[in-house]
C-alpha cells in the first residue's frame, strides 16, 4: 500500500493551473485567503491550495505572520492551508491586492505581463482543491508555506516539460487543454509533498517523518492496506519484522498516538469519506472500516466527530474542520495518547 497516494485520494484532490505570469520587478501583491480565492477559481472547495512555480528568475513569499522566504528558479511555493500571503521580487514595497493583477477565471489559464522594467521573473501559479471536513494526518503535518526544488528532484525535468507544453497548449486553446493541465497540476503537487518529506530533518517528528522511518511506514502500510482487518499491535510487529515495543515506542515517537489509536483515527476518516459519498447504509460502512455492530461504529463516530454518521452525511460535506483542528491534529492524537 502507498499510503502517501491512499492519504491523497481521502481529501479527493483536484488542481488546476490558472496564471501564467510574466513579472518585472519592482512588483508585490497579496494572496487573500483560500476561501476567498476558491469562490473565484473552485466555488464550493472547502479548502484550497495554493502553488507558485518559478521558472525564470527569483522572487519572495511570505505568510501572514511568518518568516519571508526566497524562492529561485526551479523552487515551487507551496501554500497547503491556502493562508493569505504576499509573493514579489521584494517585500519593503506595499503589496496591491491580487484582483489588481489578474482577474482569474477558471478553469482558464490566464497569461498576463505586470510590474516595472527590472528583472524578470516567470511564474506558473496553480491551485489545489481538497476535502477539509475531516481531519488528515497530511495536511495535519504540513507547515503554513515551504518550498521544494522540483529541478533537483528525478521528476523534475519532465513535470517542468509539461508545465510548458501545458502553458502552449492553453495559449492555442486545444480541445482537451484544461484536462491535461489539470492532471499535469496534481502531479506538480504530489512532486512537491514528496519533495517536502524527503528534505525534512532526520529527527523532524510527525505523520510524514513516519513514511520515511522503514519500520513505521510498513506498519501504515498494513493498515492503510487493510484498514477493517482487526489488527493487533503483535500482528503488525511480527508482519513489519520488528518487536512489539521497538514498533509501539516508535511509532508514538513520531505519528504522536499509538499503532491503535491512528487505526482507530484513520478508520472513522475512511468512514466519513464513505458517509460523504453516500456509499451504502451504515451497517455496511461499519463493516466496511473494521467495526462488527452498527451501535460500535455509531459511538465511536460520534466520540470523534461530535456527531452521529446520520447527522454527518446531511451536514459534514458542507462543514468544513477549523484550520486550526487540521494544523494541530498531530497534537491533539499526542494528547489522546
Amino acid at each position: 500500500m502507498d499510503v502517501l497516494s491512499d492519504v491523497l485520494r481521502t481529501i479527493r484532490l483536484e488542481g488546476a493551473l490558472f496564471l501564467n505570469g510574466d513579472m518585472h520587478a519592482p512588483w508585490c501583491f497579496k494572496v487573500p485567503k483560500g476561501a476567498h480565492m476558491a469562490q473565484l477559481l473552485r466555488p464550493g472547495a472547502q479548502r484550497l491550495a495554493i502553488c507558485h512555480l518559478v521558472l525564470q528568475g527569483e522572487c519572495w513569499a511570505q505568510v501572514d505572520g511568518g518568516e519571508p522566504i526566497r524562492a529561485h528558479a526551479g523552487d515551487v511555493i507551496a501554500v497547503p492551508h491556502g493562508d493569505s500571503h504576499v509573493l514579489g521580487s521584494g517585500l519593503l514595497q506595499a503589496a496591491v491586492d491580487v484582483a489588481h493583477v489578474v482577474n482569474p477565471r477558471a478553469p482558464e489559464l490566464e497569461r498576463i505581463r505586470y510590474g516595472g522594467n527590472g528583472e524578470r521573473t516567470v511564474l506558473v501559479c496553480s491551485w489545489f482543491a481538497y476535502e477539509g471536513d475531516a481531519p488528515n494526518p497530511l495536511m495535519a503535518n504540513i507547515p503554513r508555506l515551504f518550498t521544494t526544488s522540483l529541478r533537483s528532484r528525478p521528476a523534475g525535468p519532465w513535470i517542468e516539460q509539461s508545465v510548458n507544453y501545458v502553458l502552449g497548449d492553453a495559449a492555442s486553446r486545444t480541445p482537451g487543454s484544461e484536462m491535461v493541465a489539470a492532471k499535469v497540476a496534481e502531479v506538480l503537487f504530489a512532486e512537491v509533498l514528496r519533495g517536502y518529506i524527503e528534505s525534512m530533518p532526520a529527527n523532524n517528528p510527525g505523520w510524514l517523518a513516519g513514511l520515511r522511518d522503514p519500520h513505521v511506514s510498513r506498519c501504515l502500510a498494513l493498515m492503510h492496506g487493510e484498514p477493517a482487518r482487526n489488527w493487533t499491535v503483535d500482528e503488525l510487529a511480527q508482519e513489519g519484522h520488528v518487536s512489539r515495543s521497538v514498533l509501539a515506542d516508535r511509532f508514538t515517537e513520531l505519528v504522536g498516538a499509538p499503532p491503535m489509536h491512528y487505526l482507530a483515527r484513520w478508520r472513522m476518516i475512511l468512514a466519513a469519506g464513505m458517509l460523504r459519498k453516500d456509499q451504502g447504509n451504515l451497517a455496511r460502512i461499519a463493516e466496511g472500516v473494521g467495526y462488527e455492530s452498527e451501535a460500535a461504529f455509531n459511538r465511536a463516530f460520534k466520540r470523534e466527530y461530535g456527531v452521529s454518521p446520520g447527522v454527518w452525511r446531511q451536514n459534514g460535506a458542507r462543514a468544513s474542520v477549523p484550520d486550526a483542528v487540521l494544523r494541530q491534529e498531530s497534537q491533539v492524537c499526542q494528547k489522546s495518547a
